[in-house]
């Protein structure tokens, strides 16, 4: 099967039945977004809902439906705590205390979460060194040098 953004619809709404069912539907678009080596997914808010981003990467057919869903699971869990659209707040910062992975857990998907933390130890890092190889970008150290002051400019000439 192509993995395109219809694709991703569909994944959306399999997740929404059976994780969120109980809750109101939720307004969003979902597409992916760029190739990124550390971020999984995105949801931001929009005029008409909030729309959800998945890493580039997942188009790749080696990465299981799992973690697919699980991520689309993850942002929808930002959605209901109020992070994006009408709802209210439920807490002040968006992983505080991991409420998303208990959030996910409440709801049925602790195994999902289990198989999650494993693959993304040992087999995402194969994927990102065949998309990006070994090099990483090194930034370049920036110094910051205090102003100097009267006295600095009196002794040091």
């Amino acid at each position: 099967m192509i993995r395109d953004n219809h694709y991703l619809e569909n994944r959306l709404t399999s997740v929404k039945e059976r994780l969120f069912s109980e809750l109101p539907a939720v307004g969003s678009q979902i597409n992916f977004g760029r190739r990124a080596r550390t971020r999984l997914g995105s949801i931001k808010p929009t005029d008409n809902g909030s729309i959800i981003t998945l890493n580039g990467l997942f188009k790749d057919e080696t990465v299981p439906e799992k973690i697919i869903d699980l991520t689309i699971a993850h942002e929808l869990c930002h959605y209901y705590h109020g992070f994006t659209g009408e709802q209210p707040r439920l807490f002040h910062y968006p992983h505080q205390g991991g409420i998303v992975d208990r959030e996910l857990q409440n709801r049925g998907a602790g195994d999902d979460l289990k198989f999650q933390k494993k693959w993304l130890k040992e087999d995402w890092p194969k994927i990102i060194q065949i998309n990006f190889g070994t090099k990483r970008r090194i930034r370049k150290r920036t110094f910051r040098r205090r102003p100097l002051s009267i006295i600095d400019l009196i002794f040091v000439r």
